[in-house]
């Protein structure tokens, strides 16, 4: 089954959480794990490896946090996805490459499958749906859903 792991899931609504924040606030993970009841543990490997991958910026101390580090119009799903995930497989003869004696592609059904066109054609089509989809996007789109986040002192 196709499904977005929790770790994809909690970077989107950490991602979404800075992005809100008026400029020079930040927020702890404890702050995004209490406001949207998700495992704090959890959500700090997240953002742990959000920090590595160049989206969040870290602060320590007393009065630190996280900001996010990029133009929300500017973050796509794919780049999250993968960043917290590696790399984008629909099935496992997808492979970032275009050869087909690529060795990371370790189905045994490769030189025969029937169906492979189809499958390589369908990821193909999620993945540049899921490239054009924003972090801005869902901003806009949940707007109205979201109580606003207290203003900058």
């Amino acid at each position: 089954m196709l499904s977005m792991t929790k770790k994809t899931g909690y970077g989107i609504i950490a991602m979404l959480h800075l992005a809100r924040l008026a400029d020079g606030k930040l927020a702890s993970a404890r702050e995004i794990a209490e406001e949207y009841m998700v495992p704090h543990a959890l959500l700090m490997n997240v953002l742990k490896t959000l920090c590595a991958s160049g989206y969040v910026t870290s602060v320590r101390g007393a009065k630190g946090g996280y900001s996010i580090d990029r133009d929300p119009a500017n973050v796509n799903f794919v780049g999250l996805m993968e960043a917290l995930e590696g790399p984008m497989k629909l099935a496992e003869c997808i492979t970032n490459k275009i050869d087909d004696d690529d060795p990371t592609n370790t189905c045994d059904l490769r030189d025969t499958c029937p169906i492979r066109d189809p499958i390589h054609r369908v990821h193909r089509h999620i993945r540049d749906f899921l490239t054009t989809l924003t972090l801005k996007d869902i901003m806009e789109e949940t707007a109205g859903q979201i109580p606003p986040l207290p203003k900058a002192e």
